[in-house]
């Protein structure tokens, strides 16, 4: 009987031995994905890509398939020659060939971020007015972080915010009816002024201030 009770005592003393044991710890998680980085170069002054680019690009659309879920980071160059306004909006045209490119390549273009630097961030550091190739590109980076837009409580920032990126590539021309959109803006008819100044700036291939937002008197903001 004493030799029962000294087998069952220890029994329940491994037991909870082992209960108090703590649980393992949890596996590392996996390391992250670095991000890919494709270069896309152009001739002087010009947005259309040669064939050595459209391989390139399809080289991106390649590397974004093989991760299943990511983004594309699409940032368009200049160099400095030209004027800083012209050069922005010509980064920008470079940055939306190669957006064109990827989705006939399979990319969704909801996947797909552009952003145009105009002359910042030059890869060669040259003086005003230099023609330097390297400087002229686009650059991919697939798995990027995509740039977070802008916030705007309320339509009057938003609107102000797309005249003055409409001003800002407009310098020397308003063409009519922004023109007169901004003139609600200024009144305070936000209804009649933010669809024409959003679809000004979308139809010269400009990214709105904030993609998605929603203002007052509208239940959907831009896609």
């Amino acid at each position: 009987m004493l030799k029962k009770l000294l087998v069952v005592a220890a029994a329940t003393f491994l037991l909870g031995a082992c209960a108090s044991e703590p649980p393992p710890p949890p596996p590392p998680p996996p390391p992250p994905v670095q991000a890919q980085t494709f270069m896309v170069f152009f001739d002087w002054d010009r947005s259309n890509l040669t064939s050595q680019a459209v391989d390139t690009v399809r080289q991106a659309a390649q590397a974004y398939k093989t991760r299943g879920a990511a983004n594309i980071v699409a940032t368009g160059h200049t160099d400095t020659s030209g004027s800083p306004q012209y050069n922005m909006a010509l980064s920008l045209r470079r940055a939306n060939s190669v957006k064109e490119q990827l989705v006939r390549e399979g990319v969704p273009a909801t996947a797909i971020t552009v952003n145009g630097r105009g002359e910042e961030g030059l890869l060669v550091q040259t003086g005003d007015n230099v023609r330097e190739p390297q400087n002229r590109r686009v650059e991919i980076v697939v798995g990027g972080q995509t740039t977070v837009s802008t916030v705007f409580s309320d339509p009057a920032s938003y609107c102000k915010a797309l005249s003055d990126k409409y001003r800002q590539y407009r310098t020397s021309q308003v063409e009519e009816r922004a023109a007169a959109a901004m003139a609600k803006c200024d009144a305070g008819d936000y209804a009649a002024g933010i669809p024409p100044l959003e679809e000004a700036l979308m139809s010269a291939k400009i990214p709105l201030p904030a993609p998605g937002y929603r203002w007052p008197g509208r239940p959907v903001g831009p896609s």
